[in-house]
């Protein structure tokens, strides 16, 4: 076809007022995204008014993937938890490329290259206190997650790594790599170099773990962000987990399925075998549906 349209009705817990989402994608790669029948100018907008928590294969890059896949995690968490970083976000970003485009270009100003040197540090420095402080607020809701998903682990933690040497300021890891900088054509330091590493007995869990501890970490991890998403906002995101049983057994499965119970949240799960998920766990399968999927046509199973 050559466009798609998805709506969804989103209802509020509590007030019970309800509002439409909608967003439709064309072939030539064209978005346009509503609510209440009002076109939205960004993907961000309508985040904010749906957080999502996916689990797929993909969510393994969190374990052994590039950097850049848990600094979107930190990221994704500030953004719906704490609104006010939002604006220091933004302006890092803004700060960061004006910054590497002056330093492409070449016969630079020292006074240009100093005043966005001063911005991105200032930003910077926000930047990364902000995800350190949404980490210390994951990390006790992640230990718990654990204990009850992958018991067999101990001594697990969470490694942030700022990005710069942490005994200097931003600033003066700035001043001190300037001239690198300028060979390399880039900034090379800063928040955009950080990064979060899931720790156990002091090696990575991505050299050590199972396919399928991993797996529950990475749930663990997921699941830590939506409690915190509740207890800092009261709002709840919705689940999408596609073949959660694969590379778990029906014990796991099942402690999975009994965490998702307990975050109150709508979800939706996909699996291969119906009898590999036993809705029991989530709350005596008090309010779940089932439906089979086959040759791209949705039924109610029976």
């Amino acid at each position: 076809q050559p466009q798609f349209l998805v709506r969804g009705e989103l209802t509020g817990r509590t007030s019970g007022t309800r509002h439409s989402v909608a967003v439709q994608r064309n072939l030539a790669g064209e978005l346009v995204m509503r609510r209440q029948g009002e076109t939205l100018r960004s993907a961000a907008a309508l985040a904010d008014s749906l957080p999502i928590l996916v689990i797929n294969a993909h969510s393994f890059e969190l374990l052994n993937g590039e950097p850049d896949n848990r600094r979107r995690f930190l990221d994704w968490g500030l953004f719906h938890v704490e609104h006010s970083h939002r604006a220091s976000r933004r302006s890092f970003q803004r700060a960061l490329s004006q910054r590497n485009q002056l330093l492409r270009r070449g016969n630079i100003s020292s006074i240009e290259l100093e005043s966005w040197t001063h911005d991105f540090a200032s930003h910077g420095e926000a930047v990364a206190l902000a995800r350190q402080q949404f980490l210390d607020r994951l990390a006790k809701p992640f230990s718990n997650l654990i204990d009850a998903l992958v018991p067999e682990l101990r001594d697990v933690s969470l490694n942030y790594r700022q990005g710069w040497a942490g005994q200097t300021s931003l600033q003066e890891a700035l001043n001190n790599s300037a001239d690198a900088d300028v060979e390399r054509g880039f900034t090379h330091i800063g928040p955009q170099r950080a990064d979060v590493r899931v720790m156990v007995a002091g090696r990575s869990a991505a050299e050590t773990l199972s396919r399928g501890q991993q797996k529950l970490v990475v749930c663990a991890l997921k699941l830590a962000q939506g409690q915190v998403l509740n207890q800092a906002s009261g709002r709840r995101a919705l689940w999408l987990i596609d073949d959660l049983p694969s590379e778990l057994d029906a014990d796991k499965t099942a402690r999975v399925c009994m965490a998702l119970s307990e975050q109150d949240s709508q979800s939706m799960i996909t699996c291969v075998d119906r009898g590999s998920i036993d809705s029991q766990a989530f709350g005596g399968g008090a309010g779940c549906s089932v439906f089979h999927v086959e040759h791209g046509c949705v039924t109610a199973a029976v």
